[in-house]
Protein backbone atom coordinates (compact mmCIF):
# COMPACT_ATOMS: atom_id res chain seq x y z
CA UNK A 1 0.00 0.00 0.00
CA UNK A 2 1.45 3.42 -0.94
CA UNK A 3 2.14 5.79 1.93
CA UNK A 4 1.50 9.49 2.13
CA UNK A 5 4.32 12.02 2.20
CA UNK A 6 5.87 12.16 5.66
CA UNK A 7 6.63 15.90 5.46
CA UNK A 8 3.75 17.86 7.07
CA UNK A 9 2.05 20.55 5.02
CA UNK A 10 0.50 22.68 7.76
CA UNK A 11 2.71 25.44 9.17
CA UNK A 12 1.85 24.45 12.73
CA UNK A 13 3.15 20.92 12.11
CA UNK A 14 6.14 21.58 9.87
CA UNK A 15 8.46 23.34 12.32
CA UNK A 16 7.99 20.81 15.15
CA UNK A 17 8.61 17.99 12.66
CA UNK A 18 11.78 19.63 11.35
CA UNK A 19 13.09 20.30 14.86
CA UNK A 20 12.49 16.69 15.86
CA UNK A 21 14.24 15.50 12.70
CA UNK A 22 17.25 17.69 13.46
CA UNK A 23 17.47 16.69 17.12
CA UNK A 24 17.15 12.97 16.41
CA UNK A 25 19.56 13.10 13.47
CA UNK A 26 22.08 14.97 15.64
CA UNK A 27 21.75 12.40 18.40
CA UNK A 28 22.28 9.50 15.99
CA UNK A 29 24.48 11.11 13.34
CA UNK A 30 27.31 8.64 13.88
CA UNK A 31 25.25 5.51 13.35
CA UNK A 32 23.29 7.11 10.48
CA UNK A 33 26.39 8.49 8.78
CA UNK A 34 25.06 12.06 8.54
CA UNK A 35 27.79 14.68 8.23
CA UNK A 36 27.93 17.59 10.66
CA UNK A 37 27.96 20.01 7.72
CA UNK A 38 24.67 18.56 6.47
CA UNK A 39 23.10 18.96 9.91
CA UNK A 40 24.41 22.51 10.14
CA UNK A 41 22.72 23.30 6.84
CA UNK A 42 19.49 21.76 8.11
CA UNK A 43 19.70 23.80 11.33
CA UNK A 44 20.25 27.02 9.39
CA UNK A 45 17.23 26.26 7.22
CA UNK A 46 15.06 25.60 10.27
CA UNK A 47 16.17 28.87 11.89
CA UNK A 48 15.40 30.77 8.68
CA UNK A 49 11.96 29.19 8.37
CA UNK A 50 11.20 29.96 12.03
CA UNK A 51 12.12 33.63 11.53
CA UNK A 52 10.09 33.90 8.32
CA UNK A 53 7.11 32.15 9.91
CA UNK A 54 7.16 34.62 12.79
CA UNK A 55 7.38 37.53 10.34
CA UNK A 56 4.45 36.06 8.39
CA UNK A 57 2.30 35.73 11.53
CA UNK A 58 3.14 39.29 12.57
CA UNK A 59 2.35 40.60 9.07
CA UNK A 60 -1.02 38.82 9.11
CA UNK A 61 -1.85 40.33 12.50
CA UNK A 62 -0.84 43.79 11.27
CA UNK A 63 -2.94 43.33 8.12
CA UNK A 64 -5.99 42.32 10.17
CA UNK A 65 -5.50 45.33 12.44
CA UNK A 66 -5.14 47.65 9.44
CA UNK A 67 -8.24 46.16 7.80
CA UNK A 68 -10.31 46.61 10.97
CA UNK A 69 -9.05 50.19 11.38
CA UNK A 70 -9.92 50.96 7.76
CA UNK A 71 -13.43 49.54 8.14
CA UNK A 72 -14.00 51.48 11.37
CA UNK A 73 -12.86 54.77 9.83
CA UNK A 74 -14.99 54.12 6.72
CA UNK A 75 -18.12 53.53 8.86
CA UNK A 76 -17.36 56.67 10.85
CA UNK A 77 -16.92 58.98 7.89
CA UNK A 78 -19.90 57.45 6.03
CA UNK A 79 -22.12 58.20 9.05
CA UNK A 80 -20.86 61.80 9.00
CA UNK A 81 -21.43 62.07 5.24
CA UNK A 82 -24.99 60.78 5.57
CA UNK A 83 -25.64 63.44 8.19
CA UNK A 84 -24.34 66.12 5.82
CA UNK A 85 -26.51 64.69 3.02
CA UNK A 86 -29.63 64.67 5.20
CA UNK A 87 -28.98 68.26 6.23
CA UNK A 88 -28.51 69.30 2.61
CA UNK A 89 -31.70 67.57 1.46
CA UNK A 90 -33.68 69.18 4.30
CA UNK A 91 -32.49 72.66 3.35
CA UNK A 92 -34.99 75.00 1.63
CA UNK A 93 -32.36 75.73 -1.01
CA UNK A 94 -31.90 72.08 -1.98
CA UNK A 95 -32.62 71.07 -5.57
CA UNK A 96 -32.16 67.89 -7.58
CA UNK A 97 -29.45 69.68 -9.52
CA UNK A 98 -27.51 70.41 -6.32
CA UNK A 99 -28.10 66.84 -5.19
CA UNK A 100 -26.54 65.63 -8.42
CA UNK A 101 -23.53 67.88 -7.94
CA UNK A 102 -23.08 66.57 -4.39
CA UNK A 103 -23.51 62.97 -5.56
CA UNK A 104 -26.24 62.26 -3.01
CA UNK A 105 -28.97 60.97 -5.33
CA UNK A 106 -29.06 57.21 -5.61
CA UNK A 107 -29.55 55.52 -8.96
CA UNK A 108 -32.92 53.95 -9.73
CA UNK A 109 -32.91 50.29 -8.81
CA UNK A 110 -33.61 47.96 -11.71
CA UNK A 111 -35.16 44.64 -10.70
CA UNK A 112 -34.81 41.60 -12.93
CA UNK A 113 -37.81 39.51 -11.80
CA UNK A 114 -36.45 36.36 -13.43
CA UNK A 115 -33.33 36.46 -11.24
CA UNK A 116 -35.14 36.83 -7.93
CA UNK A 117 -34.81 33.95 -5.49
CA UNK A 118 -35.74 34.12 -1.80
CA UNK A 119 -33.26 33.09 0.87
CA UNK A 120 -35.07 31.47 3.78
CA UNK A 121 -33.87 30.91 7.33
CA UNK A 122 -35.89 29.06 9.93
CA UNK A 123 -35.81 28.83 13.71
CA UNK A 124 -37.65 26.16 15.66
CA UNK A 125 -39.52 27.51 18.67
CA UNK A 126 -40.66 24.02 19.84
CA UNK A 127 -44.20 22.59 19.89
CA UNK A 128 -44.56 23.16 16.14
CA UNK A 129 -43.92 26.90 16.05
CA UNK A 130 -41.35 27.94 13.43
CA UNK A 131 -40.08 31.44 12.63
CA UNK A 132 -39.25 31.85 8.93
CA UNK A 133 -37.32 34.93 7.85
CA UNK A 134 -36.72 36.21 4.33
CA UNK A 135 -35.55 39.36 2.49
CA UNK A 136 -38.16 41.09 0.32
CA UNK A 137 -35.61 42.19 -2.33
CA UNK A 138 -37.81 45.14 -3.34
CA UNK A 139 -40.82 42.93 -4.10
CA UNK A 140 -44.23 42.82 -2.47
CA UNK A 141 -43.33 39.79 -0.38
CA UNK A 142 -43.28 36.00 -0.75
CA UNK A 143 -45.61 33.04 -1.09
CA UNK A 144 -44.58 30.30 1.31
CA UNK A 145 -45.17 26.62 0.60
CA UNK A 146 -44.72 23.47 2.67
CA UNK A 147 -44.05 19.96 1.41
CA UNK A 148 -47.00 17.63 2.00
CA UNK A 149 -45.79 14.11 2.73
CA UNK A 150 -49.19 12.65 1.84
CA UNK A 151 -49.32 14.05 -1.71
CA UNK A 152 -45.54 14.43 -2.16
CA UNK A 153 -46.16 17.97 -3.41
CA UNK A 154 -45.62 21.48 -2.13
CA UNK A 155 -48.84 23.13 -0.97
CA UNK A 156 -49.49 26.82 -0.43
CA UNK A 157 -49.11 27.84 3.19
CA UNK A 158 -49.22 31.63 3.38
CA UNK A 159 -48.44 34.93 1.68
CA UNK A 160 -46.44 37.45 3.65
CA UNK A 161 -45.45 41.00 2.78
CA UNK A 162 -43.04 41.35 5.70
CA UNK A 163 -40.54 39.08 7.42
CA UNK A 164 -40.81 37.02 9.53
CA UNK A 165 -43.61 34.54 8.94
CA UNK A 166 -44.50 32.50 12.03
CA UNK A 167 -45.87 29.04 11.40
CA UNK A 168 -47.95 28.39 14.51
CA UNK A 169 -49.46 25.05 13.53
CA UNK A 170 -49.18 22.42 16.25
CA UNK A 171 -47.22 19.21 15.81
CA UNK A 172 -49.15 16.52 13.97
CA UNK A 173 -48.42 14.14 16.84
CA UNK A 174 -48.07 15.95 20.20
CA UNK A 175 -44.82 15.16 21.93
CA UNK A 176 -43.22 13.72 18.77
CA UNK A 177 -40.65 15.70 16.71
CA UNK A 178 -41.29 16.26 13.02
CA UNK A 179 -39.46 17.62 9.99
CA UNK A 180 -41.00 20.47 8.03
CA UNK A 181 -39.83 21.36 4.54
CA UNK A 182 -40.51 24.86 3.24
CA UNK A 183 -39.90 26.79 0.04
CA UNK A 184 -40.93 30.27 -1.09
CA UNK A 185 -41.12 32.48 -4.16
CA UNK A 186 -41.31 36.25 -4.50
CA UNK A 187 -44.50 38.04 -5.55
CA UNK A 188 -45.01 41.36 -7.30
CA UNK A 189 -48.62 42.38 -7.31
CA UNK A 190 -50.55 39.12 -7.65
CA UNK A 191 -47.87 37.36 -9.70
CA UNK A 192 -45.21 34.95 -8.52
CA UNK A 193 -41.85 35.98 -10.00
CA UNK A 194 -38.37 34.53 -10.16
CA UNK A 195 -37.28 31.19 -8.80
CA UNK A 196 -38.32 29.14 -5.82
CA UNK A 197 -35.95 29.25 -2.87
CA UNK A 198 -33.77 26.36 -1.87
CA UNK A 199 -35.64 23.99 0.38
CA UNK A 200 -35.60 24.94 4.06
CA UNK A 201 -35.76 21.96 6.42
CA UNK A 202 -36.64 22.61 10.06
CA UNK A 203 -36.57 19.96 12.76
CA UNK A 204 -39.51 20.79 15.01
CA UNK A 205 -38.91 19.64 18.57
CA UNK A 206 -41.75 18.92 21.02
Amino acid sequence: MPRSDYVPIADNDLLPWLENLYNQALAHCAELGIAEATLATLKAGIDKLRANTLAHVQAQAAARHASEAKKASAHEVIDISRGVSRQAKASPGYTEALGGLLGIIGADKVIDPTALKPSLTGTDQTDGEVIIEFPKQHTDGVNIYEFDEATKKYVFLARRSHSPYIDKRPLKEPGKPELRRYTAIHVIGDDEVGQFSDELIVNCAP
